[in-house]
């Protein structure tokens, strides 16, 4: 296919930002044809982006002025809270634009496709409003979705993420001298990954999340009861086929460690462990928030909006 599409990113400076201009730079049909930034407004991109070159600067837009661009997709990269008006703005002036949302603003509209591929890609129907799930959800769901039928209560769900998925705004989330020796606990009820992980898959969950001093990557350990005693292999097996077809899911016997996902594009899973009685079961998924919980799960749901492969521009590791 030879067809190019221009992309806009709005709210790039951030680390997910970084990340997307990057998966935008080394796709074959895709050109990056503005980046928006209030703190960056005038510096070249090449001057904070190792590997890309051009003589595209940071500009610092208005919602009008991301709309006049005219891009074919712009990509949203803002804080919670902040997409609505520009969504506005793009519907008034643009509104065949794609428009993929990576705040939580539009995960409980149903107007909007919510692009989760390994699980929600027989919904998509040429939606050009998509809403791209939490990092934390994206953990959740994947290590879940395969016992789903099977569960005999609300699955609870222990997460520990690296500081960035604090974004780069200074908090005590991202305060590296607070973080240091440290687990930090926070939002331990009502989490809105634990509400749109339960409205996703349609059953109550449990979430505590946690950061921790490492720079990226999730952890997510997953406590599941079943309605039936069940083996092990049985398990694993279930979700080597519900996976098998999925290039960025692979399943493993051991526990994944975060360690080794920091930079990779995809979901790791294992650790399938039974308590006595074999209705107990905890799973561990592993995945870098900044990429398979954020840019590079845009670029899935991108390349599905314009009908280019899914995984143009996304580098993959041979399955196990």
């Amino acid at each position: 296919m030879s067809t190019t599409k221009t992309v806009g990113i709005v709210g790039a400076r951030g680390h997910t930002g970084a990340e997307l201009i990057r998966l935008i730079a080394r796709h074959p049909h895709l050109k990056l044809v503005f980046v928006s930034s209030r703190e960056l407004d005038g510096q070249k991109v090449s001057d904070h982006i190792e590997g890309f070159a051009g003589e595209l600067c940071y500009e610092s837009l208005s919602h009008e002025q991301v709309g006049a661009k005219g891009a074919d997709a712009v990509i949203l990269a803002l804080p919670n809270g902040k997409a609505a008006e520009l969504v506005a703005a793009i519907d008034a002036q643009a509104p065949d634009t794609i428009v993929i949302d990576l705040s939580a603003d539009f995960r409980f509209d149903e107007r909007w496709y919510y692009g989760l591929p390994e699980l929600t890609r027989r919904k998509y129907a040429g939606q050009k409003r998509i809403s791209n799930p939490g990092c934390y959800a994206t953990a959740m769901q994947l290590a879940i979705a395969p016992l789903r039928d099977r569960l005999a209560g609300p699955p609870q769900c222990f997460g520990v993420s690296g500081y960035s998925g604090a974004g780069t705004t200074p908090s005590d989330k991202n305060n590296t001298d607070l973080l240091r020796d440290n687990l930090m606990p926070y939002a331990l009820t009502d989490h809105m990954h634990e509400r749109e992980v339960s409205r996703q898959l349609g059953v109550p969950v449990e979430f505590m999340p946690h950061v921790a001093p490492h720079f990226r990557g999730i952890t997510m350990t997953v406590n599941l009861w079943l309605q039936h005693a069940a083996k092990v292999e049985d398990i694993r097996a279930l979700y080597r086929e519900r996976y098998a077809h999925e290039p960025l899911v692979h399943v493993l016997d051991e526990a994944p460690w975060v360690s080794r996902i920091a930079g990779k594009h995809g979901v790791e899973i294992g650790g399938f462990t039974l308590a006595p009685g074999g209705k107990r079961l905890v799973v561990v998924a592993t995945l870098d928030n900044l990429l398979k919980g954020a840019a590079t799960q845009a670029m899935q749901n991108l390349n599905l909006a314009f009908g280019f492969d899914e995984l143009a521009s996304i580098p993959q590791e041979t399955k196990a």
